[in-house]
């Protein structure tokens, strides 16, 4: 990475994780002492890569300014959106007067708090010289099924899945342009997603099993396990 080209971090943490059937947003449940969403944050600062980090947060959102790290001074908060790339977008644009098309970002989900430094510098070192940029993923070890109502129609070739993880690393100019043209799409559920409706190919890099998303309220535990056995 040249000293010129800077990397930037996008969080979208406006969801309200309906799975979770908590009290509030699973972002901001407590995992070892801390918030989810602050366990990921610090992870992110603590990888000590990135110029500044763009949390996109809910307008009607109470939970956000409690946290000492929202007022951290790499910390830059955006206004959520309805859909995950709606607040991806938010994020983008927050940074549009600070950020090069060719600095780097990287999109973090905001319930992934078991992220560590080595996969990030991982992904980092992996795209830094490729064209279009690319995800963590996870091959899968699973016998996948096509499935419709409730009868299996077939069974898909497992060699050839991969399961997205974040960060997902592009360029800021390319990143941007692709979520505006995708705005509105129920589709894109990645950002990877919207790079490949422009044609383009991302780059996958493996990741850790142990960054998992927190999706269910067995989520917590499991992510409490991994966080007290990691050593980077």
């Amino acid at each position: 990475m040249t000293h010129s080209t800077k990397s930037w971090a996008v969080v979208p943490a406006a969801g309200v994780g309906k799975r979770m059937n908590a009290d509030r947003p699973k972002q901001y449940l407590k995992l070892s002492g801390k918030t989810v969403l602050e366990h990921t944050l610090l992870r992110l600062l603590n990888a000590e890569i990135f110029a500044a980090i763009a949390v996109a947060i809910s307008e009607e959102d109470p939970y956000w300014p409690e946290l000492e790290v929202s007022t951290h001074e790499k910390i830059i908060t955006a206004a959520g959106g309805k859909e995950r790339a709606d607040s991806v977008l938010s994020a983008l644009k927050s940074i549009r007067t600070l950020a090069s098309d060719n600095d780097w970002v990287l999109v973090h989900d905001a319930a992934r708090p078991c992220i560590t430094a080595t996969d990030i510098h991982h992904l980092i070192n992996s795209l830094v010289n490729d064209e279009v940029g690319g995800i963590l993923a996870l091959s899968s070890h699973d016998t996948l099924k096509n499935v419709q109502g409730n009868r299996i129609v077939g069974t898909l070739d497992r060699s050839h899945i991969w399961r997205a993880l974040t960060p997902q690393m592009f360029r800021y100019g390319l990143l941007k342009n692709a979520m505006e043209a995708a705005e509105g799409n129920p589709a894109i559920t990645d950002e990877a997603s919207a790079l490949e409706l422009q044609g383009l190919q991302p780059k996958i890099v493996e990741g850790r099993p142990d960054n998992i998303k927190i999706t269910r309220p067995e989520d917590l535990a499991l992510a409490q396990f991994y966080m007290e056995h990691q050593n980077d």
